[in-house]
């Protein structure tokens, strides 16, 4: 695919006056419409008088596509065409909805999109690019949209009865892989998957949905990418030539890679190529252009919600991360918590967490700071760095510009709160920059990570505690898998011995000095926390009861944490009944709990060492108040 740092250019635009000339570069530029926010990429050199709307799927889909959106709408870009990605009413950065309307408030967000797109691409048709879910939108819209040249289909939803059996399982298989057990599922009611609740309304939609009685086409050219195993794909594009349209038909190459896990999955390059190739000739064959004026500035408007208000943006060197700064509309009362991501995941979180943990802050008092670091979801990569930039140092960059940001705000004092590779992340990123005042990691894999060390094998294979392979091994489940061969015998062994190892480690020390590897990893790991603690930096630490994390926790202080009692400055909490991802609400209300707690007091200690220098003024101008945290 084409080459992304090829996307700088300079972009016309007119707002109540002459135009002006605008310089893109960077991550995608966020627009604020509807409730909503979209990510608006220009085109490089425009060339054809349409641009591409894209129309996601939901959930845990939806969160395994963000990165293949932005890549494509990069290559987009590059070949001269500008597009649009949003989020639904009540998904992802959008804000949440009080009623359910059904699966039509999600085509209003969509129609407000496409007129949004027109203005900032200054074109009036339009290309639909949708996947799953996204596809009856696309349909369903393009019906009321005036010049819709064009509709691509990845992986459509064509039944929704047989799409909501299929959500059933694909929930299961995600929480099996988890760890959770049948009592930790939030799967009493509804529809559920990866932690989100589907509206009931829109589900009995979805439930009427099928596109294979489609009477009409309503573009004159689509494109049908058609998954392996799926015949109905394949009948819905015959179909639709049936009814006249001028229809291309592939295979989509990677789908089950793409959607396994935002973790490992591996972005579908060919398809995307497939699909811009398509764009391409769909505009091609349109009428030439001369003039092309935007009606509005690619410009962020903060929404503004129940007591908080956020502002998209931009944020490192040539605007390179998408964030959303999210702040009290009334009285500041903490420090700023900086949210980080875990893994692969998109910025509002697994389940959409990070976002409602932000607004539960900002309700406190507490402004926060969430966004993809590069390479990560809408963040475009660093030139020169690694692909894979879970655990590498090329992240620290990231998390530096993000303090560069909340300090030009005079947004400090700041912490960071980071899960999984993101708390480990955070650990990394506390002891390097100074004007970090607190660390939160939850559940951190390690605190040290051997560069030597292939992160893929580690992400694909992650072991889990001695106690979690004991309780799996009992289950009657885990014997079929391990007799059908759908288990990997040699690396669950592997991870066994190496969770054994550990824990020998941990009961007789002078085992840390025999292996180098380890006696390595444990000086490193204590100089960091010793480097916290004269920093006088506060640190919470927390872990579900079988998290693997513990076992390298328990290495570095003991089974019970009693290494952990000559740091002053940290503390422990181990919730029992939790996974990994703290799905279950009770094991969320600690995490934000523990959050707020730490906001407030180092907002506190800010106040009183001002008010102590004689610098009430400026205490009263940034709104801290004097609070003593339970």
């Amino acid at each position: 695919m084409a080459a992304r740092e090829a996307i700088k250019n300079h972009y016309e635009t007119v707002e109540e006056g002459p135009v002006e000339t605008l310089s893109f570069s960077g991550a995608a530029m966020p627009v604020t419409f509807s409730g909503t926010v979209g990510l608006f990429t220009p085109a490089v050199k425009p060339t054809a008088p349409v641009a591409v709307l894209f129309l996601s799927p939901w959930g845990f889909e939806e969160m395994c596509m963000r990165k293949f959106w932005r890549i494509l709408a990069e290559d987009l870009s590059a070949a001269g065409i500008a597009s649009l990605r949003f989020d639904y009413a009540g998904t992802g950065d959008a804000l949440d909805v009080s009623e359910d309307k059904g699966l039509s408030i999600w085509s209003e967000t969509a129609l407000a999109a496409a007129a949004t797109l027109k203005s900032l691409a200054g074109c009036e048709r339009v290309i639909l690019v949708s996947q799953g879910l996204g596809s009856a939108i696309a349909l369903d819209i393009a019906e009321r949209l005036h010049a819709v040249e064009g509709i691509a289909f990845l992986a459509p939803t064509i039944s929704g009865r047989f799409y909501l059996r299929e959500l059933s399982v694909w929930s299961k298989m995600i929480d099996e892989s988890m760890g959770l057990s049948e009592g930790q599922r939030e799967q009493s009611d509804g529809i559920w998957v990866a932690g989100l609740k589907m509206p009931e309304q829109i589900a009995a939609d979805i439930r009427k949905l099928n596109l294979a009685s489609l009477s009409k086409f309503p573009a004159p050219a689509g494109l049908v990418l058609t998954r392996p195993g799926r015949p109905n794909d394949a009948e819905f594009a015959t179909r639709l030539k049936d009814l006249g349209g001028r229809i291309e038909q592939g295979v989509y190459d990677g789908y089950d890679e793409l959607v396994s896990n935002p973790t490992i999955a591996t972005m579908p390059l060919d398809a995307g190529q497939r699909v811009a190739n398509w764009v391409r000739l769909v505009a091609a064959a349109l009428p030439a252009k001369t003039s092309r004026k935007a009606t509005r500035p690619a410009r962020a408007e903060p929404l503004v919600g129940d007591d908080f208000r956020e502002t998209p943006l931009r944020l490192g060197d040539g605007d390179r991360m998408f964030g959303i700064l999210c702040e009290p509309t009334g009285v500041r009362t903490g420090a700023t918590a900086i949210l980080l991501t875990t893994a692969y995941d998109r910025h509002a979180g697994w389940g959409r967490t990070t976002v409602a943990m932000a607004r539960n802050l900002a309700r406190s008092g507490i402004p926060s700071l969430r966004f993809d670091t590069a390479n990560v979801a809408d963040s475009p990569p660093q030139p020169g760095a690694p692909e894979q930039v879970l655990y590498s140092e090329a992240q620290y960059r990231d998390v530096a510009d993000a303090f560069n940001l909340i300090e030009a705000r005079k947004l400090l004092p700041a912490f960071v709160v980071g899960r999984c590779s993101g708390g480990y992340l955070g650990f990394q990123a506390a002891v390097r920059d100074q004007r970090c005042s607190g660390l939160i990691t939850v559940n951190p894999y390690a605190f040290h990570w051997d560069q030597n060390n292939s992160v893929d094998e580690a992400l694909r294979f992650v072991p889990r505690s001695l106690e979690t392979y004991g309780q799996k091994f009992l289950q009657v489940e885990t014997l079929k898998r391990l007799l059908n061969g759908s288990v990997d015998t040699g690396s669950a062994v592997r991870n066994i011995l190496t969770s054994l190892l550990r824990r020998v480690a941990q009961l007789r020390q002078p085992l840390l000095d025999k292996f180098s590897f380890l006696s390595r990893e444990h000086a490193t790991v204590l100089k960091g926390f010793n480097v916290l603690k004269n920093r006088g930096v506060e640190v919470s630490l927390i872990y579900s009861a079988q998290d693997i994390g513990l076992e390298h926790f328990s290495l570095h202080f003991g089974r019970t944490g009693q290494g952990l009692q000559k740091y002053g400055n940290a503390r422990l909490t181990v919730i029992p009944d939790a996974d990994h991802n703290l799905t279950p609400a009770p094991a969320r209300a600690i995490y934000v709990r523990e959050i707020q707690t730490m906001a407030l007091r180092l907002g506190a200690r800010r106040g009183s060492a001002q008010a102590a220098t004689g610098t009430a003024a400026q205490v009263k101008s940034q709104k801290y108040v004097g609070y003593q945290a339970p």
